[in-house]
């Protein structure tokens, strides 16, 4: 078979960079060829995917979830590393050791306002990208406090998601203070790699600044029924009364819990496949997205 009779792909991938206040921002639009969503050559879906602590845009699942957030939902779909994500221009290890020791809840919340500036100007870094109508955003663990933070906060954001997200960063603050102490550094273990990874002050200082502005429970209830929040029962990290408790706090807001899957969704790194707790979450989220993110008229 020769390449001009080969199918052509279902996704275009553009990578790209964008500077941020802390850090460099290293991540990929995939536009769907054929998305119902497209008039005029114009995709009008948008949707913004946040990776975890210690995680990373093509860690595992996430570039499969985001091809098919992008096939099946007919929306471009832009993943990236935050500024802090510690992982360097190979986009595989943590060789960033500086940024991740620094990096704040606040800091991944600017980070992600940069990226959806960047998506309502019609660029991010030297790749252009037509504005949409609405845009989504869907936050894994960690990833989870910046999707509702800024989801609440920015009326172009019509759906949120959360995959084994946290109910409120808090929750890591006695932790932060005790495996401080009087110290202004310490290290957490990458068990993937077997590499420890230095974290300063930065981050209980942040959690104990801000406590108004990084406050997922009052935020996700201005979400209300924009939020889908989706937990496994199994999960190892996040127990999945973090999401009943914040179902709650948002009143509306949707909650699929999905019997037996763990933090990943099953998943692992490198990636060896889908699997079926893996799809149903996918499934649910296209479905949100779907729903939300209406089209403007003409």
């Amino acid at each position: 078979m020769s390449p001009e009779d080969l199918p052509a792909p279902l996704l275009l991938s553009v990578p790209f960079e964008v500077p941020a206040a802390a850090g460099l921002l290293r991540g990929d639009i995939r536009v769907p060829r054929d998305a119902p969503s497209l008039q005029g050559g114009r995709n009008k879906r948008l949707i913004v995917v946040c990776h975890g602590f210690k995680g990373f845009k093509d860690w595992g699942f996430f570039p499969y979830l985001a091809e098919n957030l992008a096939i099946r939902a007919g929306a471009t779909v832009v993943s990236f590393n935050f500024s802090g994500s510690g992982i360097g221009p190979d986009l595989e290890n943590f060789t960033d050791l500086e940024g991740f020791a620094h990096n704040t809840f606040s800091r991944e919340v600017a980070d992600l306002e940069v990226i959806l500036d960047g998506v309502r100007a019609g660029q991010l870094g030297e790749a252009r990208l037509d504005p949409p109508d609405s845009v989504g955003v869907l936050g894994h663990s960690r990833g989870a406090a910046a999707a509702i933070l800024v989801g609440a906060v920015r009326p172009e954001v019509r759906a949120v998601v959360t995959w084994a997200g946290i109910g409120s960063v808090f929750r890591y603050e006695a932790w932060f203070a005790e495996s401080l102490g009087e110290g202004d550094v310490m290290q957490v273990l990458n068990a993937r790699t077997g590499q420890r990874l230095p974290l300063h002050r930065d981050v209980l200082d942040d959690l104990r600044a801000n406590r108004g502005a990084l406050d997922m429970e009052a935020a996700a209830c201005r979400l209300g029924p924009a939020l889908l929040i989706v937990h496994g029962t199994a999960d190892e990290a996040v127990p999945v009364a973090e999401a009943y408790s914040l179902h709650a706090a948002a009143v509306t807001a949707e909650l699929a819990i999905i019997d037996g899957a763990g933090h990943t969704m099953d998943a692992s790194h490198p990636f060896p496949g889908t699997n079926p707790r893996l799809d149903e979450a996918v499934s649910r989220s296209v479905a949100h997205f779907e729903a939300h993110l209406v089209e403007e008229s003409p």
